[in-house]
């Protein structure tokens, strides 16, 4: 097999070795697009049983190649499914640039953060992350509320305009007990956290559990009158709850909450 290997590479032609580059320079880009996000471990995966499937096909398994024939026939097709909002976002970037010039797709396909521009935000979650790591440890109560789509729309002006991209620091000084920003809500909305210390309609639902405070019933308020997602940390317990469509759902993981706040920020 060795051997046989060897003697591919020895008659490699211009074009193979440019197909081959070309190759290894896509899969490069979708390691360091996706290498901190969800879909990371699926982009792993699918390598993995690629290069089984290969393997298999090389050593002549007849049993192994036909149930790895049919998982990489219908591959493709799980793949788009798996990783539709990716997919989305690439395509209509790709649409709306031209293929050349400075910001078009050929030139940035290239660049060492090319796909990044197509791909959930996921720096703005690991942020938000990380803000609620820190915050949980010390017990800060926060309450943010993250628009779901374009028909996003709030009434900020109980709040205080900041405007700013988000980060961890400035979630964290805005939660801190000695802000004056600390009571209320923050609006995100993609990158920029609009506004601060704003005041959230409470929700008036029976079905709501009885032991649950304002902090809650706001949260639940924020997602009846308005297409958002609402993350609430609380200050007693240290728990993270999260509110959308009217529900809650409390004592949620990390994790769980990472991938409620990714199909927020895309679907």
């Amino acid at each position: 097999m060795l051997q046989n290997l060897a003697s591919y590479f020895q008659h490699l032609t211009v074009v193979e070795l440019c197909d081959i580059l070309l190759v290894l320079l896509i899969v490069f880009q979708l390691f360091r697009a996706l290498r901190k996000s969800i879909a990371f471990n699926i982009f792993i995966g699918s390598i993995v049983i690629y290069i089984l499937w290969l393997v298999v096909k090389k050593l002549q398994m007849p049993l192994m190649s036909e149930i790895l024939d049919r998982l990489v026939s219908i591959g493709l097709i799980g793949l788009i499914v798996v990783f539709q909002p990716e997919v989305r976002k690439f395509l209509i970037a790709l649409g709306r640039r031209s293929p050349v010039g400075k910001n078009g797709f050929v030139s940035r396909l290239f660049q060492s953060n090319s796909l990044n521009k197509y791909i959930v935000e996921e720096d703005v979650i690991e942020e938000i992350t990380e803000a609620l790591t820190f915050m949980q440890e010390r017990k800060i109560g926060a309450i943010l509320v993250i628009a779901r789509s374009e028909r996003f729309e709030f009434d900020t002006n109980t709040g205080k305009m900041i405007n700013g991209r988000v980060s961890a620091k400035l979630l964290e000084s805005i939660f801190t007990k000695e802000s004056p920003l600390h009571d209320g809500a923050v609006l995100i909305d993609k990158d920029n956290l609009i506004a601060a210390a704003v005041v959230l309609p409470i929700s008036d639902n029976t079905k709501l559990p009885s032991n649950i405070g304002l902090r809650h019933r706001s949260g639940v308020g924020a997602t009846e009158h308005s297409d958002v997602l609402v993350v609430i940390l609380s200050e007693e317990s240290g728990k993270i709850s999260v509110a959308k469509n009217g529900n809650l759902f409390q004592d949620m993981r990390m994790e769980d909450v990472k991938k409620e706040m990714y199909d927020a920020m895309v679907m």
